[in-house]
Parts: structure tokens; C-alpha cells; sequence
């Protein structure tokens, strides 16, 4: 994910990693930084984002907590409380992108702090707006909002390579069904925000009674589309069904 904010903004960069060498590649591809510690990019950056794994939140607290100006997370499962307790007396916004933020196209969920800084508070949500949509959201709804939209990317290319092996199967070369699949579906969101998001309607415009889309939309029925999405959601998060 650092990889991913860092491409979209496209900005030089300030970044350092455990040793793994991705900071150094980060910047000679996008200009910038690599700096030898946590604690070098605190003291230089105005904001820093957290991108590291969420059990490791302690420990770079632990480096970087008296140096850090401010903090802008995107650690999973990792609620304000935790953040504000790992760096207290800090400013933190909790976010949570999704991959497209690469390409300026992501889903930015935002779950304020009761009381954050208005003006530091506008200046992140600004900089994170660069990389496309921010939704703000109550906290308790931020890990279901992550299984919508941070996972959707992973779904959508398997939907992709599904209708292109179907159509391989019918005789349409790989490199065009996945231009006529990947098209169509970028064609279809911007429809579908074009509509304020009715499916049914859009759906329908295509689906005439007894056709061919029809058709294709009753085998998906019966293959469980439908409860297949239900449950990803649920292993996603987590949730069992109720005995």
C-alpha cells in the first residue's frame, strides 16, 4: 500500500522500510529518500503514514513517538484509541485505501477523531483526496467499509479472468476479451456513477425479458452469485451466521 499512495501522489518521497530494500526502490523510481531509520523520516516529514503491518504498531511508536508531528494511518484493525495510545499528545487520522489510489482511482474511507485539528485535519484529507474519492465514516463502520472496497479490486480481476476464459473457450483470443471484459466494466462504473449508482436500473436498460441477458443473468442466479459475495463478506470480516 505504501508502494500504491506513493505512486498516485507522484511526489518525491521521504521513506524508510526494516531492511527489505523496497524504500530505496520507492525512491529511485519516484525521486526522493530512502533514509536509514524510522526516526530520520519523523524528524523530516510534516506527516508521517503508516503503512507497516498493525503488530507492529508498538514498536515503531516506540522509535518515532517524540519525533513525529503527525500521524496519518493505514494500518488495518487499528482503531483511533489504539493509535492515540501509541502516540499520545500526536494528531492521527485513521484511513483506509484501496489499491486504485495508484492510478488517482482509489476509495479513501476516513474516520475522524472526535476532535481533530480543522486545519491540519482539511490539509490530510486534501492530500488524500489527490488519489480519488474520500468517504467519511463512523469508526464502527470502517472494517465492513474495508471489505467492500479494499478487497473489490482482488474480486473484480477474478470476475475478469473468469468472463475471459469463458470467451477464450468460444474462441476469442485472450488479449481482446480482455480488452472488451476490462472496458465494459470500466464503461459500466462510469454509467453507473453517471446514474447515482441504480443497478437495477442499468441492469434493466440491458436485460430485456426473455433475452439473451436474461438468460445470463438466471444461470448466474442459480450458480450463487449472490451468496457467494455474502460470503466472501462474512470470511472477510470475519462474522458468523447465527446458529
Amino acid at each position: 500500500m505504501a508502494g500504491a499512495l506513493a505512486r498516485g501522489w507522484g511526489d518525491r518521497v521521504l521513506c524508510s522500510d526494516s531492511g527489505s530494500g523496497r524504500a530505496r526502490s520507492l525512491a529511485e523510481e519516484l525521486g526522493g529518500e530512502a533514509l536509514d531509520s524510522n526516526v530520520e523520516v519523523a524528524k523530516r516529514a510534516d506527516l508521517v503514514v503508516l503503512c507497516h503491518k498493525p503488530y507492529q504498531l508498538d514498536a515503531v511508536a516506540a522509535e518515532i513517538a517524540g519525533e513525529v508531528k503527525a500521524i496519518a494511518s493505514v494500518l488495518g484493525g487499528t482503531t483511533i484509541e489504539r493509535l492515540q495510545a501509541a502516540y499520545p499528545g500526536v494528531p492521527v487520522f485513521r484511513l483506509m485505501p484501496n489499491t486504485p489510489v495508484a492510478v488517482r482511482r482509489g476509495i479513501v474511507c476516513y474516520s475522524p477523531e472526535p476532535e481533530p485539528d480543522k486545519g491540519l485535519e482539511a490539509h490530510v484529507i486534501s492530500l488524500f483526496e489527490r488519489l480519488g474519492t474520500v468517504v467519511t465514516l463512523p469508526e464502527s463502520l470502517i472494517d465492513v467499509a474495508s471489505a467492500v472496497m479494499g478487497v473489490t479490486p482482488a474480486y473484480q480481476a477474478v470476475l475478469v479472468e473468469a468472463q475471459v476464459d469463458a470467451a477464450v473457450r468460444h474462441g476469442i483470443a485472450a488479449p481482446l476479451a480482455s480488452q472488451l471484459v476490462v472496458e465494459t466494466m470500466a464503461g459500466t462504473a462510469a454509467l453507473l456513477e453517471a446514474r447515482d449508482y441504480d443497478t437495477l436500473g442499468v441492469r434493466r436498460e440491458v436485460a430485456s425479458p426473455g433475452g439473451s441477458t436474461a438468460r445470463g443473468l438466471a444461470a448466474l442466479e442459480a450458480a450463487g452469485v449472490r451468496s457467494a459475495f455474502n460470503d466472501a463478506i462474512d470470511a472477510v470480516t470475519g462474522w458468523s451466521k447465527p446458529k
